[in-house]
């Protein structure tokens, strides 16, 4: 009895002091209207407020309204993050700049409002109207670049002193996003003003937090905002998720001050970290954490990226809590990777908030673990004891699933040698691949789920139940699976010549492979999908095609793998929706990144991609052309637009002797990668194409993800036509 009182008394004071600090404590982010992630995949459990940017004001009425572009948006914020979340706070920011996001423009407009008492009264009213119309919970004003600005600040402390009281009657937030600095030239934003009525202040963080041969760092900027009278309580710390890159002059002094001359990667240099994190993959790099600086970088050849990883979050959010700040607040949520940076952050501040427990807790928590791990370990033992017996009678010989052999672990466990390193063949998102033989002498391929992986259940019943009713010669066979000892492991039948992307890339690899066999190899992956879409019981839309997924056996005939995140379409669908985005970066469709929207358009998509790849021998996910700012399908799209189509095109390629003509194949690739899924051709009409060298093909339009503008994109400003944005550099539209 004295046990379980202790139990309920350690958990009932847990439970006050969490409640009592996380009621204080602000985890808040920005999601830009125009960010390449949708709504739909915000993890709105990791955040306390989430804050809609942006509503604009309009110059000539002073009003804040929605725009065409971004009411869609608006209107479905509040429900959409509060559906994983019913306790987060949604709120509205406000857009005080002349210029559109990404111009670190001044904000005249705004201050002149300000001057005016009845355009003040407009914009205030209009402000609490829009916010209550869509549901939202606060205001937020992003004056970040405020103090770029000359003139008369007076005039601020006048709306900010109206819109308190005007806010109040509606019991709602008001917030104020800010420069790191409360001034900037001789430019000062009205400090008492600030805190007199702002419930907390957003701090735009810079780079670095300390820097011991500059003020240009966030720790001098919020001790400017202390010194001058804000409280470090109403304070909230900015954590930027995007960084930057440099030109290095000299690659081998390449560590924090190293002397750069230009930006790189992208034209502006920024990067998101879910960018940088990718960026860092393609190449086998980690990244370097400066604890003077409290930065992290890496370096790539002449390349050098700052930006802030997990470790740089975890001690920013740290030193927030040490100053005595209210909290922290992301620019912005999209730019994450995994969730990586804001899981450390809130893993930072509940790290934080358990040190503080006072040492009687401590003692009788360590007592109650002691208790529990003893009776948990003898439940846990006799479990192990029922649960083995059962599983050996049920396993018994070997069982047929579907005409699927269920293997047992050991005989697993022997055909890979124990799991080992010699018999790896490689690592997926699912899990590693390890290569086995069977008593019987058969060559098989064993896929196992790690227990990192984000994968899980879902996606081994998924391969499963499309395995049982899928058979073609451009499938990969699924030989059995084993789910003993909590295992999920697929066997397969083993792939000598690997996957297509050790030939891609590869200049000696790729120099064994004449036209003739990449023609077999593009045919072989259109009859496979031919299959999965059109002759099969099943409409299957495979979402992961890409070179990594298609395996060559010993005749080098390829064969599509993994179905984890295939979907199936009803005989009478044409398109469905899906929340849960998933996917290969580069490989995945607009409307499926935007809209969760797929259909079979979705593989001819990546079809497109895959075709480019190989006619070109180029990579996805890097820049061409001569100012190094053209993806992929652009580079292919403006080379054939000037009629430079054979420059994309690997020169040791010849067509002579082939019906699949190159230039052609580059026209087809551009057909299937357009931006409105209804504009790509079938599967059919691709492999009709590409065998009739007569046929007449219609001109491409400009492919998916593009940021240059061309002729057409002209004509569709005129005429009000949307264009998508390239997901790699969309960091470049953002506000900083």
């Amino acid at each position: 009895m004295s046990v379980l009182s202790l139990i309920l008394l350690f958990i009932f004071l847990s439970l006050q002091w969490k409640t009592s600090t996380s009621q204080t404590w602000i985890k808040a982010g920005y999601w830009y209207d125009g960010s390449e992630n949708p709504m739909p995949n915000i993890n709105s459990a990791l955040f306390t407020h989430l804050v809609f940017a942006f509503a604009y004001i309009n110059p000539s009425t002073h009003e804040l309204v929605p725009i065409a572009s971004n009411e869609p948006y608006i209107s479905s914020f509040v429900s959409t993050v509060k559906k994983s979340n019913p306790s987060v706070k949604p709120l509205l920011s406000i857009w005080t700049q002349n210029e559109n996001p990404g111009n670190n423009g001044n904000s005249s407009n705004f201050l002149l409002m300000t001057q005016n008492p009845a355009y003040r009264k407009i914009f205030i009213e209009s402000s609490i109207k829009m916010a209550r119309t869509y549901g939202f919970e606060g205001l937020d004003l992003y004056v970040t670049t405020l103090l770029n600005t000359k003139g008369n600040m007076t005039s601020l402390g006048n709306l900010f002193n109206e819109w308190r009281v005007a806010v109040d009657q509606e019991h709602l937030i008001l917030t104020v996003g800010v420069h790191y600095s409360p001034e900037l030239n001789s430019v000062s934003y009205p400090v008492d003003s600030v805190s007199k009525n702002f419930d907390w202040v957003h701090v735009r963080s810079y780079a670095a937090l300390y820097d011991p041969s500059s003020h240009m760092n966030t720790d001098y900027g919020i001790n400017q905002w202390i010194k001058r009278g804000l409280p470090a309580s109403q304070l909230v710390l900015g954590l930027a998720y995007h960084g930057f890159a440099w030109t290095l002059v000299d690659p081998k002094h390449n560590g924090i001050g190293a002397l750069a001359k230009d930006l790189a990667i992208t034209p502006d240099g920024s990067m998101s970290y879910e960018y940088i994190r990718k960026y860092m993959r393609s190449y086998n790099i980690y990244s370097v954490y400066n604890s003077t600086y409290v930065i992290n970088y890496c370096v790539i050849d002449s390349f050098w990226i700052g930006f802030d990883d997990v470790e740089a979050i975890r001690n920013k959010v740290s030193y927030a809590k040490e100053k005595g700040l209210r909290g922290y607040n992301v620019w912005q949520v999209a730019h994450d990777y995994n969730w990586e940076l804001s899981i450390a952050a809130g893993m930072s501040q509940e790290q934080d908030i358990y040190s503080h427990h006072k040492l009687l807790l401590v003692i009788t928590l360590c007592t109650i673990a002691s208790f529990i791990l003893l009776l948990g370990c003898i439940i846990y033992y006799l479990r192990e004891r029922i649960i083995s017996k059962v599983k050996q009678v049920m396993n018994q010989g070997k069982i047929s699933y579907h005409n699927h052999q269920v293997t047992s672990f050991v005989d697993i466990r022997e055909a890979t040698n124990s799991f080992s390193e010699e018999n790896k063949l490689g690592e997926g998102g699912y899990g590693p691949v390890y290569k086995g033989k069977l008593s019987n002498g058969q060559e098989i391929a064993v896929k196992r789920l790690s227990h990192s992986s984000k994968q899980g259940i879902e996606e081994f019943k998924n391969e499963v139940t499309f395995a049982t009713k899928l058979q073609h010669v451009n499938l990969v066979k699924l030989l059995g699976f084993c789910t003993e000892r909590e295992e999920k492991m697929l066997i397969y039948e083993y792939m000598p010549n690997k996957s297509l992307d050790l030939y891609l890339f590869d200049p000696t690899r790729r120099s064994m492979l004449n036209w003739e066999k990449w023609v077999e190899i593009i045919e072989g992956i259109i009859q496979g999908l031919l299959y999965l879409q059109e002759y099969s019981r099943l409409t299957i839309v495979h979402r992961d095609l890409k070179a990594s997924n298609i395996l060559l056996d010993a005749n080098m005939k390829p064969k599509i793998s993994d179905f984890g995140i295939a979907k199936s379409l009803q005989n009478n669908e044409v398109e469905a929706n899906t929340d849960r985005i998933v996917g290969t970066y580069g490989c995945v469709p607009p409307e499926y990144v935007k809209e969760g929207l797929y259909s079979r358009k979705y593989d001819v998509y990546s079809f497109g991609v895959l075709l480019l790849q190989i006619i070109s021998g180029k990579k996805n996910y890097n820049v061409y052309g001569p100012h190094q700012n053209l993806n992929l399908l652009e580079y292919a799209y403006v080379l054939c637009k000037e009629g430079k189509g054979m420059e994309f095109i690997d020169p040791s390629l010849d067509d002579e002797s082939s019906t699949y003509k190159l230039a052609r194949c580059i026209q087809v690739a551009l057909l299937c990668v357009e931006e409105q899924w209804s504009h790509r051709p079938s599967t059919l009409e691709v492999s009709a194409m590409l065998r009739n060298e007569y046929q007449n093909l219609p001109m491409p339009k400009r492919p998916a993800f593009s940021t240059n503008k061309y002729d057409e994109e002209k004509k569709n400003k005129s005429s009000g036509n949307a264009s998508s944005v390239d997901i790699a550099t969309i960091s470049q539209l953002l506000p900083r």
